[in-house]
């Protein structure tokens, strides 16, 4: 079992979904807080499920508010960057950069691509901690 716990893991990292950051959470895990990671993970996707609704608003309206999409993103970005959510945090700066560059059409993609980058880390996260146990 510990063995396919490693390999998720591994799977996690070699396919980019997360970074050195998710190592160094797991550091601060012991055995008063056996759980913490996964407490972490699942606090940073309800937080994310709300930017993303946030977000999904203000494209909706059709007039783009390029200020108010980037503070939405960089709070994203932020908490990806603190669990390690490397592809999300990636696909959060191109999109940053589409809305300092005022492209819409770059926003619209950006976000599509972001949010499933969020769906299968979430998945993939949930299998991990699911094998853990």
């Amino acid at each position: 079992m510990q063995r396919q716990v490693a390999l998720i893991k591994q799977s996690l990292f070699d396919q980019g979904y997360l970074d050195e950051q998710f190592i160094e959470l797991e550091e601060l895990q012991d055995d008063a807080n056996p759980n913490f990671v996964e407490e972490v993970a699942t606090l940073y996707f309800k937080d994310s499920a709300r930017l993303i609704s946030n977000i999904e608003q203000a494209l909706e309206r059709g007039s783009f508010d390029f200020n108010r999409l980037d503070n939405y993103m960089h709070q994203f970005k932020g908490s990806s960057t603190s669990i390690g959510a490397s592809k999300v945090k990636t696909e959060c700066t191109m999109f940053r950069e589409y809305c300092r560059v005022g492209n819409a059409e770059g926003c619209l993609r950006t976000f599509k691509q972001l949010k499933k980058e969020h769906a299968t880390l979430r998945k993939k996260l949930e299998q991990y901690f699911q094998a853990s146990k």
